[in-house]
């Protein structure tokens, strides 16, 4: 059997995963930057048909039922508002975060683990005043002395952090892809160059 030809009228899905959608509170402001607030194609055309959304951008790609053809939506906003958590969940990625994926002993970048400043060893807790983002060879070094003992430094001491100030450090780390539609609604209350 020729499979070339039924081929040609099976539709490959793989273009419409990358539609996700800007899920925006009902005050235009981004659910969360880091990790960016997006809702795949499905649950952004679910939810506008609910009445749940309301679309404010659309892609070129279209989808179709039997009876209905709608543009995949590309920025949607809720229609209630949804009260941002008062206090940040103490996570590695938040911590990473906080900490803007920076070692706290030497300032380097990129591969981060974390650091009881206080060693578990000695007592530590693993509290957000406890724990730093830390280079591999910074925490080795510091094994379970103190800072002191390792003859380090800490950049800055280690605080709990409010939910705003992980929302506003998640802006400086864009996630790889950005529609164009997006734009307007990630850095509206940025402030413009001069």
């Amino acid at each position: 059997m020729n499979t070339e030809f039924s081929s040609e009228f099976v539709r490959s899905p793989s273009n419409l995963q990358k539609c996700p959608a800007l899920v925006l509170n009902a005050d235009f402001r981004p659910l969360s930057y880091f990790p960016l607030s997006l809702w795949s194609w499905q649950d952004a055309v679910k939810a506008a048909y609910l009445d749940r959304v309301t679309i404010v951008a659309e892609y070129d790609e279209v989808v179709h039922s039997p009876s209905t053809e709608i543009r995949i939506p590309s920025v949607i906003v809720l229609r209630d508002f949804v009260q941002p958590a008062k206090m940040a969940a103490f996570t590695r990625f938040n911590l990473f975060l906080r900490d803007e994926f920076t070692c706290q002993y030497c300032g380097s970048q990129g591969e981060m683990t974390f650091d009881h400043v206080v060693p578990r060893a000695r007592g530590g807790k693993t509290t957000w005043q406890n724990v730093v983002a830390s280079c591999s060879p910074c925490n080795l070094r510091k094994g379970s002395k103190s800072v002191r003992e390792a003859h380090m430094s800490l950049r800055q001491q280690p605080v709990e952090p409010s939910s705003s100030q992980l929302l506003n450090s998640g802006r400086r780390f864009p996630p790889n892809h950005l529609h164009e539609s997006w734009m307007d609604f990630l850095y509206w209350d940025a402030e413009l160059d001069a």
